[in-house]
Formats: C-alpha cells, structure tokens, sequence
C-alpha cells in the first residue's frame, strides 16, 4: 500500500506541473508542505494561480474540511472562527460555532494573510502554530494540517506581523508566466482537461507517517550546520526552532524524491526557509546552493550573474567594440543554457526562465549596436563611435 502511495504522490506532482505551468517549485513546496504538516505563504501579483493551487490540492486529498477566507483590515473573529452561539450566550457562555469554519479545517487558504487585525491575530497565531483553539477558554485541538497564505506584497515593518510571517516555514515568490511557448499554452487552455489523480486522508496520514521516519544522514547535520555558521557571518540568524523545524521539510523533500534518505542535494530547498527579510533572499539562496551540490542551481546562478555582469558594461562603455564583444559573451552563455537543458531535463522551466531572459540581453544588446547604424544610414552619414549605447 505504501509504495502504491508513493507512486500515486509522483502522479500528483505530475499532473499539478502539467496543468500549472512555471510552477514546479511552487508544487514541490505545497506538497512538502502538506507531508511535513508545515505552512506555505505564496508571495506575488493577482492572478498566479495561489488560490488555485490550493483549491487543487483540496480536491486531490478527498475527506479533507477546506476553508478558504479573504482577510481584510476589518475581517472580524466570526469570520475566520464562527459566529456565537446564541444558545449559550444566554447561558453565559461564550462560545463559538465553530462549523465550516478554521478551527475544524484540514487545509486552509487564507488570501491577503497580512491583512490580518489585532481582533484576530492572537487567535490565529496560536491556531497555526499549536493547533490548537480558545473556545470558551477551553483549549480545543484541532485537525490543521497545513495553511497557505498569500499576499501581493510583504508585510510593512512596525505592523505588528512579524510573528504570524514566521509562521509561515516555506516561503515562494510567484511571478507570471515568463516563457512564450508556456503562455500560449496557458491561453490555450492546454492541460486544464487534465484528470488528476487524488489521495484518500488515510493514504496522506500514512505518507506523513512515513515522512517522519525518513532518516536523515550526519553529512546532513553536518552541512546544516557549516550552512548556519555562513547565515551568521552575512549578519542572518534563522531561530533554532526554525532550523529544527526545517527537518521535516527534508525529509517530505526526500520522500516526494521516491527516496528512503534525506540527502545533501534535498538541502536545496532551504533557500525558500532560511531567509528573514526579502533583501536576505540573494545571499541565502546562494549559500545554500554552495552547500547543496546542486549542480544546476548553481550553474544558473553562476550564468545569471555573469549575463548581469556583461549586460552592465555595455550600458557603462559607450563603445561598440564593448557591445560586439558581450554579443558574443551572450552567445556563450546561451549555448551553455541550452547544452544545460539537454542534460537535465527535469530542470527545464527553471533553465527556460534564464534562457529568456538572457536571450532578451543579448537582443537588448544587439538593438543598441544596430539603432545608431540604422539612423545613420538613413541620414547618409556615419555617426562617431560615441553615438553608440547612449541611453
């Protein structure tokens, strides 16, 4: 029963990539989510598909109670929690009905999560973190597995959401759809007819199960905490709770991976974790993937900042000699995308994203050794080398 779990969980992630394009890692994370029994917030614009996801995941795993709520500054407790009941108000009783709402939920979405008022924020923050909720003043467990939040946007300092954002262990940025060939086949409606597969609860608590006793490798620990040390010379300093919790994102990594192990390379998904503050997000992921030997994260990354690196000089040099010279650099960097993406395939829309972007450098590039040339011409005159790049 087990392995046809597994094999089922590989079917999800599966169909989730089909129908979701861009979105691999987004799906990787709410899966990780719901095996560790962990918290996910979706950071990015309107229209990114995080409610969807969600919705999606709460079909897939049948039995589940679902509850889904807009927060807005005047979002009141009967919203999120249920109204009082009327019949032991007048007992003196105050007490919620507590029906359909969060507090006998098994996954949550909870959209403009930074919304959130102090009238709720208490109750919240305890509900997510301890499971459990104050009814009448009576501790009530309750069966939350896991919460997804969104927000278009990160919370403002001195609002008081600092808690409630650590919270939140995974943390994704979405984005639009970047490649063409991926929006026309979103417009298309490519992928929507897709059956999915689905889970019963007792199958996803026995994957959890089974998630908690993913062993974990000492190089592991050991790598964690070398990753620690280099947090602390960049001045970032995650909490031992958050490092102890991060365990079992591992170990869900490990096992939507159809691996028995936590590994060195599953460490990868760290760079979603450790960070604090958005400015933070660079450094980490970087020293995460230095600790990870994740070869294509790194090779992106080494890619991505040299095509920074090229396309600068050429707004800094006003020469063309600068601008023929990085043309070419770009075409270097293009053929090492695509040779990239030949060896791993199952890390093609990540290499997609850089190859677009690096292609529309090399055009921007080559746009401003042609635009003077082409006036030029057209006024029958040669224009100085200093014409060239000038913004």
């Amino acid at each position: 029963m087990t392995i046809e779990n597994l094999h089922k969980l590989e079917e999800i992630r599966q169909a989730l990539n089909a129908k979701y394009f861009e979105r691999e890692k987004e799906v990787e994370g709410i899966l990780v989510a719901l095996l560790a029994r962990q918290h996910m917030l979706l950071i990015g614009p309107a229209g990114t598909a995080k409610s969807a996801l969600s919705v999606e995941l709460a079909n897939i795993v049948q039995g589940t109670e679902y509850f889904q709520w807009l927060l807005t500054r005047f979002s009141t407790p009967e919203e999120l929690f249920g109204p009082l009941s009327l019949q032991d108000l007048e007992k003196g009783i105050y007490k919620r009905n507590t029906i359909a709402k969060m507090p006998e939920a098994h996954l949550v979405f909870l959209d403009e999560i930074f919304k959130a008022n102090s009238a709720i924020l208490n109750s919240l923050l305890t509900l997510i973190n301890e499971r459990i909720f104050y009814n009448n003043g009576t501790p009530v467990k309750v069966p939350l597995v896991s919460v997804i939040g969104a927000s278009n946007e990160y919370p403002e300092e001195g609002e008081g959401l600092e808690a409630l954002f650590d919270r939140f262990l995974l943390r994704f940025e979405l984005d639009y759809i970047a490649n063409e060939t991926n929006f026309v086949s979103m417009m298309k409606g490519t992928g929507q007819n897709y059956v999915m597969p689905s889970m019963t609860m007792e199958e996803l608590v026995q994957l959890q199960s089974l998630t908690d006793n993913v062993p974990i490798l000492d190089e592991v620990y050991k790598t964690l905490s070398e990753i620690r040390y280099d947090l602390r010379d960049e001045g970032i300093r995650p909490s031992d709770r958050r490092f102890k919790q991060l365990l079992s994102v591992l170990q869900a990594k490990a096992l939507l991976s159809q691996r028995q192990v936590v590994k060195v390379s599953d460490l990868v998904i760290l760079e979603n974790v450790l960070w604090e503050t958005v400015d933070q997000k660079d450094v980490v992921a970087a020293i995460i993937r230095n600790h990870s030997h994740d070869v294509v994260s790194q090779a992106l990354y080494s890619i991505q900042e040299e095509a920074n690196e090229i396309y600068y000089s050429v707004l800094q040099e006003n020469s063309p000699e600068v601008g023929m010279e990085a043309t070419q650099k770009m075409k270097a960097l293009i053929a090492d995308l695509k040779k990239l993406k030949s060896d791993y395939q199952s890390r093609k829309t990540d290499i997609d994203g850089l190859l677009d972007k690096v292609t529309s450098m090399e055009h921007e590039i080559l746009n401003k050794i042609l635009e003077p040339w082409y006036f030029d011409s057209r006024n029958e005159k040669r224009g100085s080398a200093s014409t060239f790049f000038k913004m």
